[in-house]
């Protein structure tokens, strides 16, 4: 598909446009990054992170601090190493080399912060509303697109969900990760308004993404999507919004009164038939 066949979403603000073929677009407004929501006292664009001062063509964990900071997790080509995660079922923190660091600018230790680089388009589907398509092969590891939005606080995304219409799709994505301390960080991001070619990404109960925090510039953490298994070109990409990849058992929600739980239609064989819901969000 040529640009010609469609209207680019990102108005230029990728690298790659993001093709959708629909004669009329959905209304929202494109950024390719995180913006700072209501109540977010971080603005997510403000390069707060130190960089190394490496100067060779690709970093090595002996002599980076980028790398020291956390486990190398990308091979020489930017793929994504230990896919399947650790047995614990939390990952290890990821800092990127960023705007500060002096290393070269094809690093394999830049991935996310390259941004997007892959053809994708968005598509109306039969059942689900929008959705994403690649346009070529993605092989596994490789990083796909970011989930980019609104930055907001607790208080914010409870007030959102429970004003929320019966008919209006639920976009907020909520991230915790666990420090060895037992302390907690959580970042809440909501593509609603304002976000990228991410917010149309359906759910999947068997996925072909991978989410993962991965901080470049800013402590607070970009929410990259990777290939969990090699994607086949027109295949449609999908990520589980409870944030669960492969073996990893699914979170149910109890039934009650009162909980706004949507169908899910995404046809797999381990099918939960409920949309994730986060429960503390509400609580």
């Amino acid at each position: 598909m040529t640009e010609e066949d469609g209207v680019d979403l990102s108005g230029g603000l990728e690298d790659v446009p993001v093709i959708c073929e629909a004669l009329t677009p959905p209304t929202f407004k494109y950024s390719a990054d995180n913006v700072q929501g209501p109540g977010c006292s971080v603005d997510p664009s403000e390069v707060t992170l130190p960089g190394c001062s490496c100067n060779s063509h690709s970093c090595h964990p002996e002599t980076c601090t980028c790398l020291q900071t956390s486990d190398k997790v990308y091979d020489d080509t930017g793929r994504l190493l230990n896919l399947d995660g650790p047995e614990s079922g939390y990952s290890s923190p990821v800092f990127e080399c960023n705007a500060l660091c002096t290393c070269s600018d094809t690093c394999s230790n830049r991935v996310v912060g390259r941004g997007l680089r892959l053809r994708l388009e968005v598509w109306r589907t039969k059942s689900k509303g929008w959705g994403v398509r690649t346009m070529k092969e993605i092989p596994r590891g490789m990083f796909v697109c970011e989930y980019a939005g609104e930055v907001i606080t607790f208080a914010e995304a409870k007030r959102r969900q429970l004003t929320q219409r019966a008919e209006e799709n639920n976009y907020i994505i909520a991230v915790r990760e666990h420090a060895g301390t037992g302390s907690v960080t959580e970042t809440f991001v909501d593509p609603a308004r304002t976000g990228n070619v991410g917010r149309f990404l359906n759910h999947s109960c068997a996925p072909n993404l991978y989410m993962l925090p991965v901080r470049v510039h800013s402590a607070i953490p970009r929410l990259a999507l990777f290939a969990g298994r090699d994607i086949h070109a027109q295949e449609e990409l999908t990520f589980d919004y409870s944030g669960r990849y492969g073996a990893q058992k699914p979170v149910e929600a109890p039934s009650g009164d009162g909980l706004k739980r949507k169908q899910c239609h995404c046809g797999s064989v381990n099918c939960t038939r409920f949309l994730p819901l986060d429960l503390s969000i509400l609580g």
